[in-house]
């Protein structure tokens, strides 16, 4: 594992170039202490959940810094709140030496908080995910993510045939990407894995931060989870039926968001043309997951669930947003879009490139009726195109302003 390349390596070399602090936020068991370590090799690794490490920096944070100025890594921040404030006056005596620490951490509400409040413009932060098919294949990111560098225009589009075939992207899309049981373990042992994340997630991660949870709700709520996947979410309902008030759906799902299990696409809002519905529509990040929770047990099973084409359209869209993650782009946002009359697209991006309508599909082909909103998108919003990404073999013009993207390309 600890040989795997990631492709947010540049983007984190990078920062520290920029910044005294790197902050690498993601979920529980994606890479974050292993990618630290790789990119600082020499530097000095404490992990604040092991109870020596955090006694010798609580016991006098002022005199461990005075003992580790620099090239340190600090794992698991969110154990210890108190760093934060500590580290800012180390930072500031010694403000225009950058590339000093990297800190990681699972809870981005405590650990943004914190870093906003006292690190603000001494950190950069990037968010790690879980292994994408490239970096599980061991190819580099593709050049689908040029399109992004500048304007978005057809010229700027992909063409051929994709680096990873639709064969391959299906065993990271039914596996997930949480690399220890992708790449280190027996496959007869990888739903004893997700089982065993599950229960240290819910009964130690969850619990710690949250103390007063009912944690066999929360069970409950897990086990549901699955089926809202890439739905407007009635929190009404969920509430009704795991047996508890609406307002603590409200605190169930910001724990799952700020945990990194659950990724929320707001709606998009700008069309002053139509009257758009402004609820958020959200999915578990983790394709592997997803299925694990969903008790979908091979590859087979899946293709006959009825959840077949959620389970595609938050893979290819998580898929898509770990790429542009992993690159210098900045100051972009993922929604997604949906009219009271019924049009509905599955991801909108919008940054400085521009704005880019997507919609997936999970077939190999796509007619013009399916994608009657995506085109009428691109000409109310006078774009230069619009895309559709599928399970094709080669990227190909739909419309004159509408592409395929095969997944393979992602």
């Amino acid at each position: 594992m600890s040989g795997v390349n990631r492709n947010c390596e540049g983007k984190i070399k990078k920062l520290l170039d920029i910044f005294p602090v790197v902050i690498i936020l993601g979920a529980r068991q994606v890479g974050k202490t292993i990618l630290a370590k790789k990119i600082t090799k020499d530097w000095k690794y404490f992990d604040l959940e092991n109870s020596d490490d955090f006694t010798t920096i609580s016991r006098s944070i002022s005199l461990f810094f005075q003992h580790y100025p620099k090239q340190i890594i600090l794992d698991a921040a969110q154990a210890y709140p108190e760093l934060f404030s500590n580290l800012r006056g180390v930072i500031d005596a010694e403000p225009t030496h950058n590339g000093r620490f990297i800190i990681t951490g699972s809870s981005s509400p405590e650990l943004l908080h914190h870093a906003s409040e006292t690190l603000a413009g001494r950190a950069g932060l990037i968010e790690l995910g879980t292994l994408k098919a490239n970096e599980y294949y061991e190819k580099p990111q593709t050049d689908f993510y040029k399109i992004f560098t500048g304007k978005i225009s057809p010229e700027q589009v992909v063409s051929g045939v994709p680096p990873l075939s639709a064969l391959e992207m299906s065993t990271i899309w039914y596996k997930g990407g949480y690399p220890k049981p992708l790449l280190n373990m027996d496959p007869k042992d990888y739903e004893l894995w997700m089982e065993n994340y599950r229960d240290t997630y819910v009964n130690r991660d969850v619990a710690k931060l949250f103390p007063r949870l009912n944690k066999a709700a929360f069970q409950r709520f897990l086990s549901v989870l699955c089926k809202l996947s890439t739905t407007i979410i009635n929190k009404s309902d969920v509430a009704r039926a795991i047996q508890v008030s609406e307002p603590t759906i409200t605190e169930y799902l910001a724990i799952v968001e700020g945990t990194f299990l659950w990724r929320t696409l707001p709606s998009y809002e700008k069309n002053i043309i139509k009257s758009v519905v402004k609820m958020p529509k959200a999915y578990i990040r983790d394709s592997g997951l997803f299925h694990y929770l969903a008790r979908i047990h091979s590859f087979d099973e899946l293709l006959e669930d009825y959840l077949l084409g959620a389970s595609f359209e938050a893979f290819a869209i998580e898929e898509l947003l770990k790429g542009l993650e992993a690159t210098l782009v900045t100051n972009w946002e993922s929604y997604y879009y949906r009219t009271r009359n019924g049009a509905e697209i599955d991801l909108i991006l919008d940054g400085p490139f521009g704005v880019l309508p997507i919609e997936i599909k999970y077939g190999t082909s796509v007619k013009i009726k399916q994608i009657t909103s995506l085109i009428q998108f691109v000409e109310e919003h006078n774009l230069p195109l619009g895309m559709v990404i599928n399970q094709s073999d080669r990227v190909e013009w739909i419309t004159e302003k509408v592409v395929q993207i095969p997944v393979g390309w992602l």
